[in-house]
């Protein structure tokens, strides 16, 4: 069955870096728009990047310049780059994955995984 297994959350103060990665199984990965959305409490749903099939992303505009997407197709596995991160970025971050055209909204809607915890203080 399809999995997507996200990692790489935690705690870390203003301006600093992490790197989210989502580990992706049981369907073929090369054939999907990746990517990433967040939500904080008490907040609508936000797509932060996105990746399409040939690698071509896109961002929100408000991580542009700040968090990159990336895939290795080799390990079936999804990451986003996060550097200096605002409290502004603390949320819940989704690995997700659609069919259709790639784009942010269009990854907020699709499958998702269990997601992990960044927390920007």
């Amino acid at each position: 069955h399809v999995q997507l297994v996200e990692s790489g959350g935690g705690s870390v103060q203003a301006g600093g870096s992490l790197r989210l990665s989502c580990a992706a199984s049981g369907y073929t990965y090369r054939g999907y728009c990746m990517g990433w959305f967040r939500q904080a409490p008490g907040k609508e749903r936000e797509g932060v990047a996105a990746i399409d099939r040939d690698g071509t992303a896109s961002y929100a505009d408000s991580v542009k310049g700040r968090f990159t997407i990336s895939k290795d197709n080799a390990k079936n596995t999804l990451y986003l780059q996060m550097n200096s991160l605002k409290p502004e970025d603390t949320a819940m971050y989704y690995c997700a994955r659609s069919g259709g055209y790639c784009s942010l909204l269009n990854v907020v809607f699709g499958y998702r995984g269990q997601g992990t915890q960044v927390t920007v203080s």
